[in-house]
């Protein structure tokens, strides 16, 4: 995307400045402390329990003082929804605030969440003494049972409130997307100072440390993107605080440099800025620039990624929903206006907790489909351990009515349906593939692995089904700080999934491990971070088997490899002949150069 776009995104915003519907002039916020946890919620897919839509107030015990923190979930908001973080001014009243700038708008607009940073009893302190405060409100915020969020944060502070939120930020950079801060004074030079120079190291807590070669450069954190406006700074203290931001960003005045070489954007390109107005803004302008943005992975900043957020309305994506073994499920197709009639589908199986609406985002697989001209549907998962939590249940069921609605409603060539997914959403696609692989023309999955059991069978929705034992094409992802069983590679000496998962391919397809392109793999993309390993089908050059292992990420997957999946997949087709038989093809440059390949 042009980087003059990144503040249109939104512009057509409307911002009300109202109350939530049904609400009185002087909105009560209800308390959350002691209450019970919100039950299942049935009657709608993918939202939060409608018992927790509204106003809330949450109580934080800080050096023996009571302070608060507000909570705003609007009526349609999903599991894992976009929140903004909000530090009100001194001398606010909290609601009439919210009501007056217009941010209770903007949450049941774009149905999404708030969460409200508040002064003490005396306004607000110094960044050093109300640092235990904000480091507690948001520890409930990020982790709760009362309602999820998506992980990464838009952050908005107001006057003497500002400071204290953006030292979070300094702090804890890889978990904001964007920031906005209003008459700030800023943040003195010796608060930067204690985190400038820190560098991200090479773990990530319940996944395998990765080792950096010899004389790499580790991140610093004030190398960490992260696109800032500054709203009538104070011109007599905000100085630090814009040179900071500015050198974050690798600006060259507003915008990253075009040749910036930061970790960040080297998959979208230098889209960041840190921008500077003396004159006031309203909370549409300031929706419009936090939200141009998202981002990915907030612990491992070698994964971490910023990139433009989808516009549903610009993009035409459809919010559907249909009824999955007695269940209400939600899913998003998008048909980009690049699809032409007979378009291939993508099928996406987000990872264990990811919502569709997640997952759309932080692959960037919707991106891929608009430069190829491909369906994409994203699957959402169901309620799972908790109400306000999801995971993967009925995938094959979903799966054939979800074929069903795509060849009856739309222009689709079913032999190019195609499976892809992560972690948890992986596991479905890769059982697919040993279990029904007539389903799909070929899969391509990162981090999570399958394979039959000592029985041969694979076990879906809690049923296990045997091994076809019929070669498909089959493409994996990995990272080299990912899940225990994917640790190493298929060389060394240790046996784990990743070894049985090659070996169950490659036996079906009638090769053994040797036949493998290059043993030392074949190294690409942004600092050769990708290392791939290929099989041919024998006597041939067409790729059966593909695997790929990230040196530079852990679990998350990262929205360069959406693309690395893609050219893999768009190679296959697969039909049914007249005998019920599966027929695969290969195509050199779909629809030229077709070669019968089972």
């Amino acid at each position: 995307m042009e980087r003059r776009q990144l503040l249109r995104g939104a512009a057509g915003l409307a911002v009300t400045a109202s109350l939530p519907a049904g609400a009185d002039t002087a909105l009560e916020a209800q308390p959350l402390d002691g209450r019970p946890f919100p039950a299942y919620d049935y009657s709608r897919a993918n939202k939060l329990p409608r018992e927790m839509t509204g106003y809330w107030t949450k109580s934080f015990t800080i050096d023996g003082q009571v302070r608060t923190a507000k909570v705003y979930i609007s009526p349609e908001t999903p599991i894992r929804s976009y929140y903004t973080v909000v530090a009100v001014p001194d001398g606010a009243d909290t609601a009439e605030f919210l009501r007056s700038a217009g941010w209770f708008g903007v949450a049941d607009q774009r149905e999404e969440g708030l969460f409200v940073l508040e002064p003490g009893a005396g306004g607000w302190g110094d960044p050093q003494s109300e640092a235990a405060y904000v480091a507690e409100a948001m520890a409930f915020y990020q982790a709760n049972r009362y309602f999820s969020i998506f992980g990464l944060h838009y952050l908005v502070g107001y006057g003497k409130g500002a400071p204290a939120l953006e030292a979070w930020a300094v702090a804890h950079p890889l978990r904001v997307i964007s920031q906005t801060y209003v008459d700030s004074p800023g943040l003195d030079a010796d608060y930067f100072e204690q985190y400038a120079s820190r560098e991200f190291d090479g773990t990530t807590d319940g996944y395998t440390p990765v080792d950096f070669p010899a004389g790499f450069d580790l991140i610093r954190y004030d190398e960490v993107v992260l696109p800032t406006w500054y709203i009538r700074p104070d011109p007599h203290t905000a100085g630090a605080s814009i040179a900071y931001w500015k050198r974050a960003n690798d600006t060259d005045g507003r915008w990253q440099r075009r040749g910036s070489r930061r970790w960040m954007t080297s998959y979208a390109g230098p889209i960041s800025q840190v921008a500077v107005q003396r004159h006031p803004a309203s909370t549409r302008q300031i929706v419009a620039f936090l939200t141009a943005y998202t981002r990915y992975e907030n612990f491992f900043a070698y994964g971490n990624q910023l990139f433009e957020r989808a516009d549903y309305a610009r993009l035409g994506v459809q919010v559907r929903t249909m009824t999955v073994a007695g269940y209400l499920r939600e899913y998003l197709v998008y048909q980009p206006r690049s699809a032409r009639r007979k378009a291939p589908v993508v099928f996406v199986w987000p990872g264990n907790s990811q919502t569709d609406k997640v997952f759309f985002d932080a692959a960037q697989w919707w991106k891929v489909a608009e430069r190829e001209g491909f369906i994409l549907v994203t699957v959402c998962e169901q309620y799972s351990n908790t109400s306000v939590s999801v995971s993967h249940r009925d995938s094959i069921a979903f799966f054939r009515q979800l074929r069903d609605v795509l060849i009856s409603e739309y222009s689709v060539d079913p032999t190019r349906f195609y499976s892809t997914g992560q972690s948890a959403g992986s596991q479905v696609s890769q059982n697919f593939a040993i279990a029904f692989p007539e389903y799909f023309a070929a899969v391509a999955s990162t981090s999570f692995t399958a394979a039959p059991s000592d029985a041969g069978t694979v076990t879906m929705d809690g049923v296990a089904y045997p091994a076809s034992r019929r070669p498909i094409p089959c493409y994996q992802i990995y990272g080299y700080g990912d899940l225990a069983f994917l640790a190493g590679g298929l060389w060394d000496d240790t046996e784990n999934s990743l070894d049985q998962w090659a070996r169950y391919h490659l036996a079906v397809n009638r090769l053994e491990l040797s036949d493998v392109n290059t043993v030392d793999g074949v190294r690409s993309g942004w600092h050769r971070r990708f290392q791939t390993w290929t099989w041919h089908r024998p006597g041939t050059r067409i790729p059966v088997l593909k695997l790929t292992k990230n040196l530079y990420r852990s679990h998350n997957t990262m929205p360069e490899e959406s693309p690395l999946m893609w050219d893999f997949l768009k190679h296959y087709s697969c039909e049914t002949d007249s005998q019920g038989n599966t027929v695969r093809y290969y195509y050199s440059d779909y629809p030229r150069g077709r070669r019968r390949i089972s």
